[in-house]
């Protein structure tokens, strides 16, 4: 079994904000894979797919961006998933829009979505899925005010082409590639 977690906030307000980019991400795959998020559970919104009878939990926790940890421990209880399966997928600036970097594990970074799931999971252990936002063109410009801003529409046809290697690097995780080949081809 695999629990894909999709970062990003739930309000309506929020959806087309960078830091949405995981909800993003998981929505890219759904449309490809024909699935719906129906069902509400451990503080998220779920999915339920199975590939070559493999169980997936695709989950956008709605706890907000700064809690997620909570939601994905219940997940990983709930369902009895390994560490080792689950992907956090998630928007960083310190990755150039347009790229992504699959790692496996490594510390938070500055990203407070992140930082509290490894409070929470007590492990730096998690396969990531980082999806580059750039910088703010202004310097001067708050980071939370840039993160939670609306991608522009300059920039939406090679966000929507990055989201879409997205969902590719997200399928190469459940079909079990190794992290070493994820990481060659998207990295």
């Amino acid at each position: 079994m695999f629990l894909v977690v999709g970062l990003g906030n739930p309000l309506k307000k929020y959806f087309k904000n960078y830091h949405n980019t995981g909800f993003m991400a998981l929505d890219k795959i759904s449309n490809e894979l024909s699935f719906k998020f129906k069902k509400k559970e451990c503080n998220a919104i779920i999915a339920e797919y199975y590939l070559n009878e493999e169980k997936i939990i695709f989950a956008k926790p709605q706890t907000f961006m700064n809690l997620s940890g909570i939601s994905v421990q219940k997940l990983i209880n709930k369902y009895k998933i390994p560490l080792e399966n689950v992907l956090v997928v998630y928007d960083d600036i310190d990755v150039a829009l347009g790229s992504l970097r699959f790692k496996e594990r490594g510390s938070a970074g500055t990203h407070n979505g992140m930082k509290n799931l490894v409070e929470v999971l007590k492990s730096e252990e998690i396969k990531r899925l980082r999806i580059g936002i750039g910088k703010p063109e202004n310097p001067n410009i708050d980071l939370a005010d840039y993160v939670l801003s609306d991608v522009p529409k300059k920039y939406l046809e090679i966000f929507d082409e990055t989201l879409e290697k997205a969902a590719n690097a997200i399928l190469d995780f459940i079909n079990k590639k190794s992290v070493s080949e994820i990481m060659q081809k998207y990295n």
